[in-house]
């Protein structure tokens, strides 16, 4: 195993980042350590409350006048309070954070995602929420890219690390086979909508609870609405799900149009292969290949 005083300045931050990405939020010791025993075993040399140490237990403590005055007497001094000086720091109230609860965060989304006009406004809206705990831990807001006077939308499920990294919906090896798949029914990225039904990445590139679906929901619904597309194309099991309901996998899902509502919108989706899986299982990419001559056939109906 590589130690980490082994490696370069350049090497350490590129391994620093790559456990970032990864979700990676401790560090581990190599060796375990008792903390429990350690606690322990420094409790006995800590000052006990009332034990005075130092100079100050060994020296006598001078009798009042009162007690002067009657040796006999049991009563110990009071001790006089001391009061912080005017104008002097005092400690702050420990605050928690409380989380919103999902039915509110959700009202909260719902009422920010309709209250804007455009997509410039739903973006700014999209940036400034903070009711979903996924925003926390990502490093970017990922937002629907391209032109939407295309009327055409291929919307993912949620960003990995490499949108995450470059702000961008289907950035990195995701994205160059999404390009040349694009590419071979006629295409471009920039001249289509590219979106996510999730703008923030999970940690770890788990998959959302229900709960953040639902606060994300009127967010990329809202975005279909704006957008105005009248083609959509949606990749991978977790998009095909979240639009279409239903517990199947994307291979008994894809390759059938089925109407998706989206605020005052109904509009025709066709369910397909995400590029990863494409990556995962190159074997399926035949089954990718039919659902992109659909896709091609039906804009060209248009």
């Amino acid at each position: 195993m590589i130690a980490a005083h082994d490696l370069s300045p350049a090497e350490l931050a590129a391994l620093l980042h790559f456990h970032a990405d990864a979700g990676v939020d401790w560090l581990l010791e190599n060796q375990p350590v008792d903390r429990f025993a350690e606690f322990a075993a420094a409790r006995p040399a800590r000052p006990q409350p009332g034990q005075e140490t130092g100079a100050a237990a060994r020296q006598p403590s001078q009798p009042t006048a009162e007690r002067a005055a009657d040796p006999y007497s049991q009563q110990s001094p009071q001790p006089k309070r001391q009061t912080p000086a005017r104008g002097a720091p005092t400690a702050p109230a420990v605050q928690q954070n409380v989380a919103m609860p999902d039915e509110q965060a959700v009202a909260a989304a719902r009422f920010a995602a309709e209250s804007a006009r455009s997509l410039t406004e739903l973006k700014t809206a999209l940036e400034g929420f903070s009711g979903c705990n996924l925003k926390n831990s990502a490093r970017n807001t990922i937002f629907a890219d391209g032109d939407p006077a295309s009327a055409i939308m291929v919307i993912g499920p949620m960003p990995d690390a490499d949108d995450d990294r470059e702000g961008l919906p289907f950035a990195g090896r995701t994205g160059l086979l999404l390009d040349r798949m694009l590419a071979a029914i006629g295409l471009e990225r920039s001249t289509i909508m590219l979106g996510n039904v999730v703008p923030w990445r999970p940690p770890g590139n788990r998959p959302p609870t229900q709960a953040e679906m639902d606060i994300c929901r009127p967010f990329i619904e809202r975005q279909i609405a704006l957008a105005e597309p009248k083609h959509l194309l949606l990749l991978g099991n977790f998009t095909a799900r979240f639009f279409f309901g239903g517990t199947g996998t994307i291979h008994t899902l894809r390759g059938q149009w089925r109407d998706v509502a989206a605020g005052h919108l109904i509009l025709p989706a066709l369910a397909s292969l995400h590029p990863q899986e494409l990556l995962n299982a190159p074997a399926s990419k035949s089954l990718a290949w039919q659902d992109l001559l659909a896709f091609q056939a039906k804009i060209a109906e248009g």
